[in-house]
């Protein structure tokens, strides 16, 4: 059976207590920057962004990455991938930079991501922040700096982040689709 695992009062309420972490680690952004991970980090990356902003009163800045080419299965299985547009108009070059992904399961995204980022230069610093993590099932050593909320599942159940309603569900192995 489904559940609700967050709605948004709670997404709400994370994100605000995320900014201020953030803001705690990074002062006032003068070298730092967020990057959402497409294609579903960027959701959660804009929405952290547009908090922060309004936090500390001054832009930050933020671009999101696509790593579909990097990915370890991208020539050996059958996917259907889409690439998506790459916006990074600033340099990483000694930057801090801040990672943003929605859920952080087995850690192939964000080594994918990693390697991406490399082709833009080379930071002086790099954490990862995700709305949810799901702690169990790691494929690689990568853990985040920054966690929204962490959950159990076992291995066949799924979490979804739907933005329409700003909502976190954990879904059973029979109501996937």
């Amino acid at each position: 059976m489904s559940r609700k695992f967050l709605d948004a009062r709670n997404i709400a309420i994370t994100t605000q207590r995320l900014c201020y972490e953030l803001i705690e680690n990074h002062d006032d952004f003068s070298n730092s920057a967020i990057i959402g991970l497409q294609p579903r980090g960027v959701h959660f990356a804009r929405k952290l962004r547009d908090a922060l902003q309004k936090s500390i009163n001054k832009d930050i800045l933020y671009g999101e990455l696509d790593f579909t080419f990097y990915r370890d299965d991208f020539r050996t299985k059958e996917l259907d991938i889409e690439a998506n547009e790459v916006n990074i108009d600033f340099t990483i070059e000694g930057k801090k930079i801040i990672l943003v992904d929605d859920v952080l399961y087995t850690g192939r995204s964000v080594r994918s991501a990693l390697d991406a980022l490399n082709d833009f230069g080379r930071p002086q610093h790099v954490e990862l922040l995700v709305l949810i993590d799901r702690r169990y099932n790691r494929e690689f050593p990568i853990e985040a700096d920054y966690i929204g909320k962490q959950v159990d599942t076992r291995a066949d159940d799924k979490v979804k982040v739907s933005w329409d309603e700003d909502a976190v569900w954990i879904l059973k192995r029979n109501e996937i689709a």
